[in-house]
Order: structure tokens, then sequence, then C-alpha cells
């Protein structure tokens, strides 16, 4: 039988045309092992460790730096990286962890990266050049190459960490059926909250930045995407959305929301997996067990039970 997902979003993995998605954030961390451990134990289904590869000439890739597990969810997926190799990347990876572990990519899913580079630059972003990447990866008949084109801003441009555009260009190498069931009923990956000091100015740049406007409600600003959004906050919001959650520092991105299939599921598969969490009136805050970082997931059944887009 079809899965189905419980959402009145765009029910398609790869965006096409002009649409914009939210594809997937990034967890930095030490040890992979250990992360794919914490993901399993919060009722995730993660993938065995992959190593990502610049495409080289002469059937000789380099290393990018990073590697990754992931859990690949109907629609998007998150994924935790560590470091392969002292590379630019490499050596990004390690900054951001100083600052702290926890989830420092945040990557937008688009039909065409060139156009995507393109129109960045030309709304005044200093982008570094085009890169094609590619990762070896086990399907149930044999090997094959996951294939993505990214684009980046130069270092300092994003400042809440490694925010990225890409186009997937092997959606069934990436999303093989046999990763998508997970214990905890979890079906995509829907939005991700950021907390910062300038509200103004951080939407301001993420509007520019994903060619899409900025909302204001109560708890601060949103920025709807054809598949996910992007919510700012300030430091009080969060506090009172997270009670007792730590902002290691600013700009913070401290949860990201997921829908899933059944609350109540999802309660029982993180009682088992003794994650602390709290119940809500239609959603569950879970904590990330800390070979994730600091931080923690927002689950809910659709996507308007979010918090903060029942606020809007």
């Amino acid at each position: 039988m079809a899965q189905r997902l419980q959402t009145n979003e765009i029910d398609r993995q790869l965006p096409v045309g002009e649409e914009v998605f939210l594809d997937h954030v990034g967890h930095f961390i030490a040890d992979p092992d250990t992360a794919s451990a914490a993901f399993a134990r919060a009722g995730f289904f993660p993938t065995p460790r992959s190593v990502q590869q610049n495409p080289g000439s002469h059937d000789a890739p380099s290393l990018t730096g990073t590697g990754n597990v992931t859990s690949m969810f109907l629609r998007g997926y998150v994924e935790a990286l560590y470091k392969t190799a002292d590379t630019p990347l490499g050596r990004e990876l390690d900054l951001a962890r100083e600052r702290y572990a926890g989830i420092h990519l945040v990557a937008f899913a688009v039909s065409d990266a060139a156009t995507a580079h393109r129109r960045l630059q030309s709304v005044a972003f200093r982008m570094r050049p085009l890169v094609h990447m590619e990762r070896s990866v086990q399907t149930e008949t044999g090997t094959d190459t996951a294939k993505f084109v990214v684009a980046r801003t130069e270092p300092g441009q994003m400042v809440e960490g490694r925010v990225q555009v890409l186009t997937h260009e092997s959606e069934r190498a990436v999303w093989q059926p046999r990763w998508l069931s997970h214990p905890n009923g979890a079906t995509g990956l829907i939005d991700l909250a950021i907390v910062t000091a300038d509200i103004d100015e951080a939407a301001a740049r993420f509007s520019r930045f994903l060619g899409r406007p900025s909302i204001t409600n109560a708890s601060g600003r949103f920025i709807k995407l054809d598949r996910g959004g992007v919510k700012l906050m300030t430091s009080q919001a969060f506090s009172r959305m997270a009670v007792g959650f730590d902002i290691p520092s600013l700009p913070y991105i401290g949860l990201y929301a997921i829908s899933v299939r059944s609350i109540l599921a999802l309660r029982e598969c993180l009682v088992r997996g003794g994650i602390e969490f709290v119940n809500h009136d239609k959603s569950v805050l879970a904590r990330f067990p800390g070979e994730l970082g600091v931080g923690g997931w927002l689950f809910v059944e659709k996507p308007d039970d979010i918090p903060w887009r029942a606020a809007q």
C-alpha cells in the first residue's frame, strides 16, 4: 500500500519551476556512530554512513571534507555531518561546532541551482562557485551515486550557518523506499526555527535569499515556502516555546518540525528510547540526545499544528 502524508502542502519530493522547498537540515556532530544511535533511540531509521566527494577527472574524486548519516522521509530528510578531511568544509564544520554542537546546515531545494546561483548574485549575495557533489550509496541492487548541485554563499553572508540551495539529480538513489519507514512514524521535514538578535534584519535577508516575503506574527516572523518554512524568533519567544532549553549563542538554529502519522504512537516511541519530551495541545517537543547537539524536534501530525504557524 502506498504511504501517504498527513500534510496540506505539496506532496512531491522535488520542486519544479520556481518552487522552493525546505529540503533538509544538518546536525554538525563528532561521531557518526553515536549520532546514528541517537537518531535510532528517537525512533528514526538512520541510513549507513556515507562520505561526500567532489567529482574529479579520470575517475579520481576528491573528499569534500564531510560525511553523513541521514534519516530519509517521504518528504525531505535530516542528516548528521561529521568531518572526514582537513578541507575548507571540514574546517568550517569544526568552527561551527566550537560555537555549539547541533544544527548548522539548512538546505533549500530548487529545480535549477545554477539559475538560483545567478539570482542570489543579482540580489547582492556574494556567492561561492557552483559545486557539483556526489556520494556513493548502496541500493538493494548494488551501488549507485547520489548527485547534487549546490549553491552556497561566501562565509558571513548567512550568519546562521551553512545556508544553501541545491538541486537533486538522483532522487531514486537518495530516497530509497527501504529507508522511508520509521518506528516513530516520521513522514516529513516541515519547518525550522531560528533564534536571532535582530528579527528585522534576519527576516529581510532570508526573504531576499529565498525570494519569498516574511509574515509578522505574535512570535516573530515566518517565511512560507512552497513546502515548509522558516521561523525567526527572539530569545524570549523561543524560551517561552521551549521552556528549559538553552540558547548557546546567537544566531541559533534551535528547532525543526517533523510530521508524524500519530502523536500517540510517537510519544510511545520516545518513551521506549528514553528521549526527554513535553506534550503540548497538538504537538510534542523533544530534546535532542546530547550526541546530536543542543536543540530539539517539534513533532506534529499536520503543519497547521505547529505553534508558530497557529500564532499567525
